[in-house]
């Protein structure tokens, strides 16, 4: 069977490929998105004091440490049963929120805006942060290199490393910000307000105004009607760092709210012969294989996941632009998953909002920011929203602390089952008998992946445990003498 690789992907965290396989006719049979990465974070977890489980799961990724090291550390609340104190909640939001704003930022503008404000065709060495440059000017590249500088600077500041914060703890952080850090920390977050908005705008001039941009988000090529899944507050609001999750179904009505350490009752993983990465579905819907539709268990979890499952944003600017997308989308939910990176930026703004908001709050500064654990140490779950999607961290562990068990369903993990139904919608919808293969062509089919924002470090997952492997033995010539397999 005729068979078309985009080996390596690109812009993305992790590696990967995708192999599209072709029936006689040329036309796209199927498509699969193979991550050859293996984690097994969750093997060598066990054994591990409790406490140390926020710094060493943070280095699963590079890029958001700090939403692993917030799930561990509302993990090790539950384990050792001890309640943070306001102080503490709020920091650590605060701490979160900008996390929110830089990560978000190194998204649209170097991963995913490429294709946007460069163009899905353009030449693949102009489509990249660079050439975004370029494109917006040098004052614009200005204010994007700088609101990175600023999320890495405060992050430092509060959680003590710019990457790996060492920060959180069970009950609490281990150091609060005083009068003066509090000061910058709001001013900054007042600038990051206005690039939230400069952003927005920025989406409207150069994707909004594109009719032939605005045709690529509505093609049906990349519409997929799942479930949606996210944390919500109270009033079923958008919330990053703490609340109840929620999943609505491809009609937008609600099919389950939950409490993070219930997850187990409402989310079941599989695994597939051919990835690394699990494939997590809806219990109480089941797994029908990678279709969507009200009677398939495959959710999504994603900014545009987490709009769909809320009532609106819990900030003003923020709720306003949320309206606007709905409305120009003709409503909730949306399922066009290029509108993704709308519902990125808008969620940008309300993390900057949220930002402020903390930083102005009387008790940010206080002097109580920790609780110590008195109890035996048993099992919890701490779950936040990472910008790929829900992240859950679950510990067991014994009565000296020691982990037990561990289990992580990252936010790409939660996406993985939309991820390859997404690229081989749009290679079935892309391809075609005699189409000739421009680079542009595979760029748009990259594109449906990309929108996720996936991290595949993250991800990739110790089972089914057996890595493919390929050895060949040449001669000093170059000439192949043997080939050795595994798992191939």
């Amino acid at each position: 069977m005729p068979r078309i690789s985009i080996d390596p992907i690109t812009r993305l965290e992790g590696h990967g490929k995708i192999d599209i396989f072709l029936d006689d006719e040329g036309n796209v049979r199927n498509a699969y998105l193979q991550i050859p990465e293996l984690r097994g974070f969750e093997r060598f977890c066990v054994g591990r004091l409790a406490e140390d489980l926020p710094n060493l799961t943070s280095r699963i990724c590079g890029v958001c440490p700090e939403a692993h090291h917030m799930a561990g550390t509302k993990a090790l609340d539950e384990v050792f049963h001890v309640e943070p104190p306001p102080t503490a909640r709020k920091l650590r939001e605060l701490f979160y929120s900008i996390f929110y704003v830089t990560d978000h930022t190194t998204h649209f503008y170097a991963l995913g805006g490429p294709d946007f404000v460069v163009g899905p065709e353009a030449p693949p060495a102009e489509r990249n942060i660079i050439g975004v440059i370029k494109k917006v000017g040098m004052d614009i590249g200005g204010k994007v290199i700088n609101m990175r500088r600023t999320g890495h600077d405060l992050i430092m500041m509060i959680g003590g490393r710019r990457v790996h914060p060492n920060w959180g703890l069970p009950g609490g952080v281990s150091r609060g910000i005083n009068e003066e850090q509090r000061r910058e920390i709001e001013a900054r977050g007042r600038q990051a307000v206005e690039f939230a908005q400069f952003s927005l705008k920025l989406f409207d001039d150069v994707v909004l105004a594109n009719t032939e941009y605005v045709d690529l988000i509505k093609n049906d090529a990349y519409v997929h009607k799942t479930y949606n899944m996210g944390m919500v507050d109270d009033q079923n609001r958008t919330n990053f760092y703490d609340g109840m999750i929620r999943v609505t179904s491809p009609s937008g009505k609600e099919h389950a709210k939950y409490h993070p350490r219930d997850y187990r009752e409402y989310v079941a993983e599989r695994v597939e012969p051919w990835s690394y990465l699990k494939f997590p579905y809806l219990r109480k819907v089941g797994w029908k294989g990678f279709v969507d539709g009200e009677d398939s268990g495959v959710y999504k979890a994603t900014p545009l996941s987490r709009c769909n499952v809320s009532e609106g944003m819990a900030t003003p600017l923020a709720h306003k632009a949320w309206q606007r997308m709905y409305e120009t989308l003709g409503g909730r939910p949306v399922h066009h998953t290029l509108a993704t990176h709308w519902a990125r930026l808008v969620e940008l703004l309300y993390a900057a909002e949220r930002w402020v908001e903390l930083a102005t709050d009387p008790e940010i500064t206080g002097k109580e920011y920790r609780v110590l654990p008195t109890k035996t140490p048993t099992e919890g779950v701490g779950c936040v929203e990472a910008p790929r999607g829900t992240l859950t961290h679950h510990y067991a562990t014994d009565e000296r602390g020691l982990i037990t068990r561990c289990n992580l369903i990252v936010g790409t993990t939660n996406n993985n089952a939309p991820i390859n139904m997404s690229i081989a919608k749009a290679a079935k919808a892309l391809i075609r008998k005699g189409e000739r293969l421009r680079e542009g062509l595979l760029n748009k089919i990259e594109m449906a992946f990309r929108a996720y924002d996936p991290c595949f470090g993250c991800a990739t997952h110790f089972l089914p445990g057996q890595m493919p492997l390929e050895v060949r033995i040449r001669r000093a010539d170059g000439e192949v003498l043997e080939r050795l397999t595994r798992n191939l």
